[in-house]
């Protein structure tokens, strides 16, 4: 077990106390964050966090959006993440349909979402270790960040907000060519990883500033919601990808990393594992894509293809009420739970029978961790605080949404 954080100082007179600001446009917030943090020295006696900087109202407009539409919401709430909550929204509102969704759609999400993991995590990598000072890092990181982007714009024409997963499938059909470029990416990674452990695992600087920082007890996290890679940084093998398996994961091979020191450096170790984990999935997915239809058998919630929609009167009827009207959703209500890049993302969605929801709230994995950072760095000098933020992976787009 690392060594737990110094104690906090006692209470000293009034003068030799500061109140700091960081944020809400500091670069180290990673986000509009305002940290509130009181010192006596270097050292943090308390600190709050104050959000809503970024409060978008995302919550409230999907109540004004057809179901169809809310999908363009969900690239907004995680905006590291977009194909994440793209896929946890698509599954809750197929569960209230109790639609079946082909094989061949369901691995296409596992391998997309996978590679929004790999995605994710690059930003992190980088940025991480941009705080604490290794520049390099950052620039190699967004090297591979940005050969992402091309695949992500390649299925859907967006770099970022891709909105690409559809209720019922997927937006547009594999694009041609689309392995070609996967397979050629993810057998370059793995080299690539090696040189970021070469320049971080055992550089003396980075494990001054990781190992022993930020340390906080299994059981603290839980009462605190976190969960994720933080969550198995401390020690608990919980992955839903495993505990509950969607979209087909059950059919693929892969291991939970984990750590038990539950620091900065420990957090660092396990995303680069998973990393190479989500590497084994794709490249699992890639090999073994069923072939089929993308999307599933459903003219009232589907729009037909285009040339269906040019030919038959039929398939124009439906695509003209689907998107003039929506489609209804049984009245009802669901929480739908997936791993996504920073922990686990839940949807919980009613349904009053209506062509919008009623109600949709999303469990943001960021509000949970993010709510562990006060406690993290209480006793520990300034400069630990950047490395731990750092260490959290927070979006403020899902902690405020």
């Amino acid at each position: 077990m690392a060594d737990q954080p110094t104690s906090v100082p006692e209470q000293v007179a009034g003068p030799r106390r500061l109140v700091l600001n960081l944020g809400p446009q500091h670069p180290s917030t990673h986000g509009v964050l305002r940290l509130i943090a009181e010192l006596d020295g270097e050292v943090i006696v308390q600190a709050d966090c104050e959000i809503g900087y970024l409060h978008t109202g995302i919550e409230k407009e999907f109540e004004q959006k057809l179901y169809q539409q809310g999908v363009t919401c969900t690239d907004r709430v995680d905006y590291l993440a977009p194909l994440s909550n793209n896929l946890c929204y698509c599954l809750a509102v197929e569960r209230l349909l109790g639609l079946e969704i082909p094989p061949r759609a369901q691995w296409m999400r596992v391998l997309l979402t996978e590679l929004t993991r790999l995605n994710s995590h690059l930003v992190w990598l980088g940025t991480h270790a941009l705080d604490v000072g290794a520049m390099s890092v950052f620039l190699y990181c967004f090297r591979e960040r940005e050969d992402l982007l091309r695949i992500f714009e390649m299925f859907s024409g967006q770099r970022m907000m891709t909105s690409y997963f559809r209720i019922g499938g997927l937006a547009l059909e594999p694009p041609r060519g689309w392995q070609q470029a996967v397979r050629a990416f993810i057998a370059a990674l793995p080299g690539r990883m090696d040189e970021y452990e070469d320049l971080l695992t055992q550089n003396p600087i980075w494990l001054r500033r990781t190992k022993g920082v930020g340390w906080m007890s299994l059981e603290d996290m839980l009462d605190y919601g976190v969960t994720g890679p933080m969550l198995r940084a401390a020690g608990l093998a919980w992955d839903i990808r495993k505990a509950e398996p969607y979209s087909s994961y059950d059919q693929f091979d892969f291991e939970i990393p984990t750590r038990a020191e539950g620091d900065v450096y420990a957090r660092y170790e396990v995303r680069l594992e998973e990393m190479r984990q989500s590497t084994r999935i794709v490249r699992q997915a890639l090999e073994g894509m069923p072939e089929g239809p993308w999307k599933a058998d459903a003219p009232h919630v589907v729009l037909p293809d285009r040339e269906k929609m040019k030919t038959q009167m039929e398939a124009l009827i439906y695509h003209f009420k689907i998107v003039t009207e929506g489609f209804r959703v049984p009245a009802g209500e669901v929480y739908q739970v997936i791993e996504s890049p920073r922990g686990e993302l839940g949807y919980y969605v009613v349904s009053d029978g209506g062509a919008k929801p009623y109600r949709v709230h999303v469990r943001g994995p960021s509000f949970g961790n993010l709510q562990a950072l006060p406690k993290m760095i209480q006793g520990r000098i300034l400069a630990d605080t950047v490395a731990v933020m750092g260490s959290l992976d927070f979006v403020l787009g899902d902690t405020d949404r």
